[in-house]
């Protein structure tokens, strides 16, 4: 059951990387703007997912929620408490219930270390003595996860992709979580695997009640699994909306763009979406463009684009809390014209 309460509270999140240089003194000569004032929240139990192409600064915001990162600025609340800049001391209590899933099951994974000592690692770091032992509790996490609890003895080399990203999922659990970040978690498997880990992750959500920040460039799969989505570029949110309105009715010429890139599996008789061909590359995140960064490539651009950021506001007359960091948001009762003609202003 989803809660009406927001577990996760992020304010205005900015990460920018310092960029060294000069001789013989190395002084900060500039700034990559990963993250650049995020603004959204996660209630109990809800799966919210955050989309974007790579490079926009979707996996820097995982590792800033789970603070593996410090914030350059802005404010990260979990549960009423304010954990943007907590010391280690701190954060302690809150680490059991703020777990986090990696991208590659071949580098989050010891390959010194057997399958038992890796999921119960967190327990004997948090000095966490569930009932019956933690080898129990171990075996009763890797048949939850599909695994056999025989394997308790084995190393990560002696398992497929897919089952290590079981067994990093077994370790997410093991200190029973209420937020876990799932950093493009099926993303390094095969296609015939990535079903099978995404259904596990939406059973344990159902029966375990975890909150989920999912984060992918797969939009089929954000769709299956997510409640709602966030769309990412270039370091900021441009749209966030239920899964069913975002996908039917996108505001945001870029989540247009990116929705229409999707393949799709009609009938002949039946038209198919219009595909959106954006010219040039995405900016460098060192000197993004001033106002609306997405308006070197967008077909509405003006001059307000390039003198004023749009905020992410409620679209007018949407009855679902459908936000949107645009101008002049799309209509969804047409077509935009001009495909693949890009604004050129700079």
């Amino acid at each position: 059951m989803t809660s009406t309460e927001p577990l996760l509270d992020v304010a205005g999140l900015t990460k920018h990387f310092p960029i060294k240089g000069g001789f013989p003194i190395r002084r900060t000569v500039g700034a990559v703007q990963a993250v650049d004032g995020l603004d959204f929240t996660v209630a109990g139990g809800e799966s919210l997912g955050l989309v974007g192409e790579s490079g926009c600064g979707k996996s820097t915001t995982g590792r800033l929620i789970t603070r593996l990162l410090e914030p350059t600025a802005g404010k990260i609340t979990y549960r009423g408490r304010d954990i943007t800049h907590a010391s280690r001391r701190e954060l302690a209590p809150l680490r059991s219930e703020i777990q986090m899933i990696f991208q590659d099951p071949y580098a989050s994974l010891n390959p010194r270390q057997t399958v038992g000592k890796i999921i119960s690692g967190p327990m004997e770091i948090n000095d966490v003595n569930p009932q019956g032992g933690r080898e129990r509790r171990v075996r009763e996490l890797l048949e939850t996860v599909g695994l056999n609890p025989e394997h308790y003895n084995r190393f990560p080399h002696e398992f497929s992709g897919g089952q290590r990203q079981r067994i990093g999922v077994a370790r997410a659990l093991a200190l029973e979580p209420k937020l876990i970040v799932a950093d493009e978690p099926v993303s390094a498997l095969d296609v015939s695997i990535q079903a099978q880990v995404v259904n596990l992750l939406q059973q344990l959500q159902r029966d375990l009640g975890i909150a989920f920040l999912f984060i992918a460039h797969d939009l089929a799969i954000v769709r299956h699994f997510s409640q709602r989505v966030a769309v990412m570029y270039l370091g900021r949110i441009v749209e966030v909306a239920d899964r069913d309105d975002l996908y039917g009715n996108p505001r945001h010429p870029y989540t247009r763009a990116l929705l229409s890139a999707v393949p799709e599996a009609t009938a002949d008789d039946v038209p198919r979406r219009e595909r959106i061909l954006l010219t040039g590359d995405v900016p460098s995140p060192v000197h993004p463009p001033s106002g609306c960064r997405f308006r070197t490539r967008c077909w509405k651009a003006t001059e307000r684009c390039a003198t004023e950021t749009p905020p992410l506001v409620r679209v007018e007359g949407s009855r679902s809390g459908h936000l949107t960091a645009c101008h002049y948001p799309e209509d969804p009762q047409t077509v935009p014209a001009a495909r693949g003609v890009a604004a050129g202003t700079s």
